[in-house]
């Protein structure tokens, strides 16, 4: 049987959006007043991001913390309630964004992955880094080693790669 708090919980976790979240919005109208233009939850993709530039085959995703696992292997020692559910969804997540990376590096895509809170701390720099990319691959071909798929996520910020599970 369900406490209340337990039924409060579901309700509140059931009202989490994954399509147009904060950080999408604060990222897209960056990138809009920027002069960007893109494809907001384009599903013609592996993955559906967050935001395709498909002019220049970058697809962008805006990752929570929690749900994408950053720092996974120290948080997941946190979860106090329902572990079990928590650590396999969370794994789980992780697992399908490796692999959604690995199809679009696969079909010439360069993946850019972004932190909430990176987003929100430095907003300037993920528009910066986007737009480094979008300069660079005027410049360079697809297939350069500077863009190399070894490196998915926002491969401007080592603190992502060595902070995440990717």
């Amino acid at each position: 049987m369900q406490t209340t708090a337990d039924m409060k919980r579901s309700y509140i976790m059931s009202r989490i959006g994954s399509i147009d979240t904060s950080i999408e919005v604060l990222l897209r109208k960056a990138l809009w007043h920027s002069g960007i233009r893109y494809r907001k939850n384009y599903s013609k993709l592996p993955g559906t991001p967050d935001i395709a530039i498909t002019k220049y085959k970058i697809a962008i995703f805006c990752d929570g913390e929690f749900w994408h696992g950053k720092d996974w292997e120290s948080k997941k020692t946190e979860i106090r309630s329902n572990r079990d559910y928590w650590i396999s969804k969370i794994e789980r997540n992780i697992g399908r964004d490796n692999e959604v990376n690995q199809r679009l590096c696969g079909s010439g895509w360069i993946v850019l992955r972004f932190w909430g809170k990176q987003i929100l701390d430095d907003l300037t720099g993920c528009v910066n880094d986007i737009n480094e990319v979008i300069f660079s691959s005027k410049v360079e071909t697809y297939s350069s080693s500077r863009y190399s798929c070894d490196i998915y996520p926002c491969w401007l910020d080592s603190t992502y790669s060595e902070n995440s599970s990717y």
